[in-house]
């Protein structure tokens, strides 16, 4: 009767044990269910900054809530305007995308009830740097990213056979209206020496070749 007794002690602390690990692995479970459901997603977007001056060329994607017939992706023109339904001309060169958002926000508000605008910078295309002299292919090209002279040598084809490298310069104008010239030893960079003289591009400079 004892061993009896005994036995059904164990088989019911068993069953105890077994229900209590299922309970607690479906809670898991559920808690993890739920965690993955909530959890924000984090896609990779490439923005431009509050404080960014829209240019010419730039191309802006403009959109109003719930509106889609009067959102457009227009580019700034070389006066320095873009073209909207219902208000037609703006002016955006020289102006922050929030600062534009607003200024469309007021001209819409005379036909659309509060409206609510995003203006993004899709395409940066009025940030520009030359490079110029014994180069492979010289001209203007865009500064939509971060780029260094040595960057811009190998974007501009790279030096021709009778570049004298050791001279090259950044000709550059600064916000009082002066010019710096910078110095550029391309043979001693691409030594791993003199490597402050690799300095990030501006909008605007020039870089010399002789």
């Amino acid at each position: 009767m004892k061993l009896s007794l005994t036995l059904l002690c164990f088989v019911l602390f068993g069953l105890g044990c077994s229900a209590f690990a299922q309970s607690n692995s479906a809670n898991a479970a559920q808690d993890f269910s739920g965690r993955a459901q909530v959890e924000p997603q984090n896609p990779s977007v490439k923005t431009h900054p509050d404080d960014y001056v829209i240019g010419s060329e730039d191309v802006l994607a403009v959109n109003i809530w719930k509106e889609p017939e009067l959102s457009k992706t227009v580019p700034v023109r070389p006066d320095g305007k873009i073209t909207l339904p219902l208000i037609g001309d703006i002016q955006a060169s020289g102006l922050t995308p929030r600062k534009l958002q607003d200024n469309i926000t007021t001209g819409l508000r005379s036909y659309v009830s509060a409206p609510e605008v995003t203006v993004i910078v899709q395409e940066v295309k009025s940030l520009k740097f030359n490079i110029v002299g014994e180069i492979a292919k010289p001209g203007s090209y865009p500064l939509s990213e971060p780029m260094t002279v040595l960057d811009a040598i190998a974007v501009g084809g790279g030096l021709r056979d009778f570049a004298k490298g050791s001279r090259i310069y950044v000709l550059r104008t600064n916000s009082d209206g002066s010019r710096s010239r910078l110095p550029f030893d391309y043979k001693q960079v691409i030594k791993g020496r003199k490597l402050s003289e690799n300095v990030a591009l501006f909008s605007g400079d020039t870089v010399v070749i002789p």
